[in-house]
């Protein structure tokens, strides 16, 4: 069985962050807090099985990739290419936020962790600094998805954590309710250059067009 800890998702104390390093660094699963919900991840070092496993936890598709979470704006640069200008407007406006940018994958995206069919990848940087130190510290983005079985709804406290996830899991981190309560807003860019929203979360559609310019 997993254990639970708790943590200030806004301060972290350095004995939690160390604890969650260490599963993370050990290729292990760790449950956490967002700005949005809370997520499943794992350090996004190449054949890293602690990835497979998350699927299997989930009891999800492994054509359906893992979102990476980073601790920097710069990531949408470094892990993405050929980066849309208005792509880098919504990332300006809303990072740190609840928006997930689908981006054609940069050579440093391992394959395993790339849309098969577009060699796509998501990004985002959550307002949640935990989340962001963990991944500066780790010097890597965590590949995270909603912290829940397939079909379940989206966990926003750890109390709405399913057993099962917790059991699977190496640690569970439980900050209490989920600032925002709602999932990231993802946008992708459509063959003919214009925001397509993939799903409209914290961010309205309305949102997303105006800071687009579209």
């Amino acid at each position: 069985m997993g254990s639970v800890v708790a943590v200030d998702q806004t301060h972290p104390s350095e004995a939690v962050l160390e604890q969650a390093l260490a599963v993370l660094q050990n290729k292990g699963v760790l449950v956490m807090p967002t700005d949005s919900v809370y997520g499943i991840g794992c350090a996004a070092f190449p054949n890293n099985p602690a990835h497979r496993r998350i699927f299997t936890i989930k009891q999800r598709d492994l054509a359906q990739t893992l979102p990476w979470l980073v601790g920097t704006s710069d990531a949408l640069q470094r892990y993405g290419k050929n980066v849309p200008s208005w792509m880098v407007n919504l990332a300006q406006t809303f990072w740190p936020g609840a928006l997930t940018l689908v981006v054609p994958a940069s050579d440093e995206v391992a394959p395993e962790y790339r849309n098969a069919q577009d060699n796509t990848i998501g990004l985002r940087m959550p307002a949640s600094p935990l989340v962001c130190t963990l991944s500066l510290r780790l010097g890597m983005p965590l590949a995270t998805t909603s912290a829940n079985t397939h079909g379940a709804p989206s966990p926003t406290s750890a109390h709405e954590l399913e057993q099962r996830i917790i059991d699977a899991a190496d640690l569970t981190l439980d900050a209490g309710p989920a600032p925002k309560g709602v999932a990231s807003t993802v946008v992708s860019c459509d063959v003919s250059g214009r925001p397509r929203i993939l799903r409209e979360g914290f961010l309205s559609r309305d949102q997303i067009l105006e800071v687009a310019g579209m």
